[in-house]
C-alpha cells in the first residue's frame, strides 16, 4: 500500500502519467479479486467496507426494481437495517442459526424482487445452505435478485463455489487481513442497481467517488494471501478452536455453545459453523461484566452489539435463535485467526473458569 500514499499518490480518473499509474494498480487490484471471487472484473464495485456494500445491494437493486425484499432474522444490521427500510420481511431461524426454509418458501411470492441471506453470520458462526436457498428463491420468486453477505466468509470457505448461485455478493477487507474502510460488491451479469453514492461515473456508473487506491490495493493483496493460504489456515485454526472449545466446556460448569442444539457438546455440532468461531454462554453471568474482566487479563473477546450509550444490548441473532434476553446477555464470542496461538488457548483455558467462578461468587 506505501507507494499509493506516497510517490504514486494519484487519482485513477485522471489522464496524466501519475494517474495512469494509479489506474493501472487499480485495474490490477480488480483483476485479483475478481479472480479470487469468482466473477469478472467487471463485476467487481470497490466500496467503503462490508456496510456500504450491504446497503448498495439492498437499497440499490430495490430502487431498480421494486417489489418485496425478505431476508433472514440474523443478518448483520445492514442488510437488516436496509431491509427494514423498504418495508422487507425477515425470516425465522432455527436453534442453531440456519434459516428455515419451509420458512423462507412460504415467504417468496412471484412479487419478490429480492432475497438476501448471509453465507455465514459474523456473530455465531452458523453457515447458511446458500444453494438450497438460491433454488427454493429460483422455485418460489423467479424473478428475484439474490444477495449473500459473505463478509464473515472469506478465508475460510472456498468463496467462489459458496456464492456461485447469487447475483450479488458483500465482502470486507479488514475480514480476511486488508485494510479496514475497503470492500466490494459482485454485481452478476445484468443485474441492476441504482447507484447510492452520485457525483462521478467511477464504478460503471454504480458507485461515485475517488478511489482508495491504496487500501483497493491492500485489499487485494490481502484477499490473495487469504485465499492460497486457507486450507492451512482452516486445518490450523479449526484444531485451536476444538482445543479451546472442548477445554472451556470441559472445565466451566454451566458452559454451553449457543450455536448447537440444546442438550448436545459433541465436536460434529461445530461442522456447520466457521473454524474462526467458538461463541458460549455461561449460566449466572453476564457477558459484559465477563468481558472486562477477559480484557484485564489481556484475552479480546465480544459479545452482542454495542448501542449509542456503549452498554450491550442482547443479541439479535441470539434472540432468533428463541434464547431470552437473560440467555443471551450471558453469552461470549471468541474468534480465531491466523495470528492466534497455543499459547493464547492455554492462557484463556487457565483464566476463563476462575473469571466465571469469580463473577458467579
Amino acid at each position: 500500500m506505501l507507494p499509493f500514499l506516497t510517490e504514486r499518490f494519484g487519482n485513477p480518473s485522471g489522464s496524466h502519467s501519475v494517474a495512469r499509474t494509479a489506474r493501472i494498480a487499480l485495474d490490477e487490484a480488480r483483476d485479483a479479486v475478481a479472480r479470487d471471487l469468482g466473477c469478472d472484473p467487471g463485476e467487481v464495485v470497490f466500496t467503503s467496507g462490508g456496510t456500504e456494500s450491504d446497503n448498495l445491494a439492498i437499497s440499490g437493486s430495490h430502487a431498480a426494481t421494486g417489489g418485496a425484499v425478505v431476508c433472514s432474522a440474523v443478518e448483520h444490521h445492514a442488510v437488516l437495517r436496509a431491509c427494514e427500510s423498504v418495508g422487507g420481511t425477515a425470516v425465522a431461524v432455527d436453534t442453531s442459526g440456519k434459516l428455515e426454509i419451509d420458512a423462507l418458501a412460504d415467504a417468496l411470492h412471484p412479487g419478490v424482487r429480492l432475497v438476501s441471506v448471509m453465507l455465514v453470520n459474523n456473530e455465531i458462526g452458523t453457515i447458511q445452505p446458500i444453494a438450497e436457498v438460491a433454488a427454493v428463491v429460483q422455485e418460489r420468486a423467479p424473478g428475484a435478485i439474490f444477495h449473500t453477505d459473505a463478509a464473515a466468509a472469506v478465508g475460510w470457505l472456498d468463496l467462489p463455489a459458496c456464492v456461485r448461485p447469487a447475483d450479488l455478493v458483500s465482502v470486507s477487507a479488514h475480514k480476511f487481513g486488508g485494510p479496514k474502510g475497503v470492500g466490494a460488491l459482485v454485481i452478476r451479469g445484468n443485474v441492476r442497481i441504482e447507484p447510492r453514492m452520485l457525483g462521478g461515473e467511477q464504478e460503471r456508473g454504480r458507485r461515485a467517488g475517488t478511489h482508495d487506491v491504496a487500501a483497493i490495493v491492500g485489499m487485494a493483496a490481502a484477499l490473495s494471501v487469504a485465499t492460497a493460504e486457507r486450507d492451512e489456515q482452516v486445518a490450523r485454526t479449526k484444531r485451536l478452536r476444538e482445543r479451546l472449545a472442548e477445554g472451556v466446556l470441559a472445565s466451566v460448569e454451566g458452559a454451553s455453545e449457543s450455536a448447537v442444539q440444546p442438550g448436545s457438546r459433541s465436536v460434529s455440532d461445530r461442522e456447520g459453523k466457521l473454524v474462526s468461531s467458538f461463541h458460549v454462554r455461561f449460566d449466572g453471568v453476564d457477558s459484559e461484566e465477563l468481558l472486562f474482566l477477559l480484557d484485564e487479563a489481556g484475552i479480546c473477546a465480544s459479545a452482542g452489539a454495542a448501542c449509542a450509550s456503549g452498554a450491550l444490548e442482547p443479541s439479535h441473532v441470539l434472540l432468533a435463535m428463541g434464547f431470552t434476553p437473560a440467555e443471551a446477555r450471558s453469552a461470549v464470542r471468541f474468534s480465531l485467526g491466523a495470528t492466534t496461538t497455543e499459547s493464547e488457548i492455554d492462557h484463556t483455558l487457565d483464566v476463563l473458569p476462575k473469571l466465571v467462578e469469580q463473577l458467579r461468587s
